[in-house]
């Protein structure tokens, strides 16, 4: 069986740290290990407009931003397929049919789902797309056939949605058409999850909480002086908490070794910082700084490469168009399939129209 990756991120904005942590930085190491036979990455545009049906242009507008930042990071078109959601009508058709498949029920018990709505406070006015974007996801996953889907832990819960999906329509129409995917998870537990500037759980744009991966030095430098620490360390000499502290979350992400011996050579590693916030005598404003310049290090090369695409839209939209196109053949094998084995493949059944016109003879 080949090793096939899908992956993507819904265009709602440019990306930032959670999401670079989450997955994006897993999926560049990924794609150049050449261990994977096929690799897809999809700007799910169709998905961002279940809560943005009346804002199109906004989706509109962030996917060359997403674009930009894929490219940014190291993402290569001639590694990978990067694609336009929309542009394969072939997932629309594969959703209507897995619907049949998924229960309310079931759907209202995704936790994934009930975050979110409850996050965008729908409750009773939340769009059927919205709530039934599980099964687009499912669509997604299963039509390019992926065996691995590299996501954060909070995607962890439509994966599973996923799975149960593909085995439910390969045990109904005795077919073995459709992939189990398996989830890959980073590997630095702290990055399972990267929590936003303030402390909430979730970085998220609408929270205002982010550090894009496009964000200036000034700016990265003022959102990492002002982010949310340990709300009892009022003091320099007051000991500290590291657990559940953004900024020592966010070290714990982003920092090695080698950051110390550039910018607090008084400590060897990470473990010791932690002690001395620990005992106290160490102040929030130090480490805050510390933070700042080891994320700076980390974005700079991004910004800078995001620059250079910039300086030429016209060929970011061809190369998706081009992707969208291979996307598509993919995607289209992969529903004959489905629907041969439901037996809806009306024309091509010969062999029935010929059994049909015997009966009718």
């Amino acid at each position: 069986m080949k090793k096939i990756i899908l992956t993507g991120d819904r265009p709602t904005g440019k990306l930032h740290l959670g999401h670079y942590v989450g997955s994006l930085k897993r999926r560049v190491e990924l794609q150049n290990s050449g261990e994977f036979d096929e690799i897809y990455i999809m700007i799910a545009d169709a998905q961002a407009l279940t809560d943005n049906m009346e804002n199109p242009e906004k989706v509109r507008q962030n996917i060359i931003e997403v674009a930009l930042d894929y490219l940014a990071c190291g993402l290569d078109p001639q590694k990978s397929v990067l694609f336009i959601q929309s542009q394969i009508p072939e997932l629309c058709e594969m959703t209507f049919y897995y619907m049949n498949l998924v229960t309310v029920s079931r759907l209202q018990l995704n936790p994934t789902v009930k975050s979110e709505i409850q996050m965008r406070n729908f409750e009773k006015t939340i769009p059927v797309g919205f709530f039934t974007y599980p099964v687009s996801q499912a669509a997604d996953i299963t039509a390019f056939k992926a065996t691995i889907v590299p996501v954060g832990e909070d995607q962890s819960p439509m994966i599973e949605q996923t799975r149960e999906i593909a085995r439910r329509f390969n045990n109904i129409y005795n077919t073995d058409v459709l992939i189990e995917p398996k989830i890959l998870l980073p590997e630095n537990s702290a990055c399972l999850r990267l929590p936003g500037t303030d402390g909430k759980a979730k970085m998220s744009k609408s929270l205002g909480n982010c550090i894009y991966l496009s964000d200036s030095e000034e700016e990265i430098k003022q959102k990492v002086m002002t982010m949310f620490t340990d709300p009892t360390h009022l003091r320099v000499e007051d000991p500290g908490h590291v657990e559940g502290n953004p900024v020592f979350i966010y070290l714990d992400a982003f920092c090695n070794d080698e950051h110390f011996e550039k910018y607090l050579p008084e400590y060897k590693n990470l473990d010791e910082l932690k002690a001395h916030y620990t005992r106290g005598g160490l102040g929030d404003v130090k480490v805050k700084r510390f933070l700042n310049s080891v994320l700076q290090d980390t974005l700079r090369p991004i910004r800078e490469r995001r620059k250079e695409f910039e300086k030429d839209i016209p060929a970011i939209y061809k190369m998706l168009e081009e992707g969208s196109i291979v996307a598509r053949k993919k995607a289209s094998i992969t529903l004959e399939e489905m629907k041969r084995a439901m037996k809806i493949n009306y024309f091509e059944d010969k062999e029935y129209i010929n059994q049909q016109a015997q009966k009718f003879a």
